[in-house]
């Protein structure tokens, strides 16, 4: 089963100047494809700790794809390209199809009026500079291309594939659903099955039954959420495991609301959360 991790770079998220809207995004496109994400790191701009990420989840099991957002820019800051080349032993090497973007750019800069000095267009021809054996993950919407580098044989060899993405989420949001979706993703792994059961009941009084329902039915994952209505949820490889956990939860619900107890509290954790007047039952 392909895996994925998430590498978010840049000291603006760190810093609290910028949100990362990435992560909660990516995380959903890879659950919409059945690729479970394992991890999400962010990481300030800074090698080591580039360095650091990649390599930690390079080592988890594969086939995987590690997906990096932000840091491919001109500026002294953008050092993602240079780093991860580094840390893979690589290489930078001038992409002949994000030159002649930059070129156009750097022609049309000089068209305003604007000196377009060796040292500027040096700069510029930063982000042209991409790690060895890089393959560009073309896309109609801006000129800042993603590449995709294959570890070990790539994602196909049960390797891993490092995917670097530009942080701006309209220019991630293009190239993944244009490219990454349509030829990294779609049919790698089967979709799991998901169940979610709506209940009043406070999320303890189903500790037990979670225990009971995690020996039982070890590989299903279990989440439980507050909220009105409270909120578990069932997700599993095979639907016969989850049918069997969402009726042990169903029925110790419903037994528990038809008992004496159950019902007393069913009714006061109701009134509670209302905001209502408190009685002897709620004690």
């Amino acid at each position: 089963m392909l895996e994925a991790s998430v590498v978010v770079i840049g000291d603006e998220v760190l810093g609290g100047y910028v949100t990362d809207a990435n992560s909660p995004w990516l995380a959903d496109r890879f659950r919409a494809h059945g690729v479970p994400l394992s991890r999400v790191h962010v990481v300030p701009d800074e090698f080591t700790a580039i360095d650091e990420a990649l390599q930690a989840e390079l080592s988890r099991p594969r086939p995987r794809l590690v997906l990096t957002t932000g840091g491919i820019g001109s500026t002294p800051d953008d050092i993602t390209y240079e780093a991860i080349a580094a840390s893979l032993g690589r290489d930078l090497v001038e992409d002949p199809v994000i030159s002649e973007r930059i070129d156009g750019a750097l022609a049309w800069t000089a068209e305003q009026g604007v000196e377009v000095t060796d040292a500027f267009a040096w700069h510029l021809k930063r982000m042209a500079r991409v790690p060895a054996g890089s393959r560009l993950l073309l896309h109609e919407a801006g000129w800042a291309p993603g590449v995709a580098i294959d570890v070990d044989g790539g994602m196909d060899e049960a390797g891993a594939t490092v995917v670097v993405l530009p942080g701006v989420p309209s220019q991630l949001r293009s190239i993944v659903t244009r490219v990454v979706e349509p030829q990294l993703l779609v049919g790698r792994n089967d979709l799991p099955t998901v169940v979610e059961i709506e209940h009043g009941l406070p999320e303890s009084a189903l500790n037990l039954t979670f225990a009971d329902l995690l020996a039982r039915h070890p590989d299903i994952k279990l989440g439980s959420y507050p909220g009105e209505p409270m909120v578990v949820r069932l997700t599993g490889a095979r639907s016969d495991e989850v049918v069997a956990a969402e009726a042990l939860v169903r029925t110790a619900i419903d037994e528990f609301q038809a008992s004496p107890e159950g019902s007393r509290l069913v009714a006061a954790w109701a009134r509670r959360r209302g905001g209502g007047p408190r009685t002897e039952d709620d004690s």
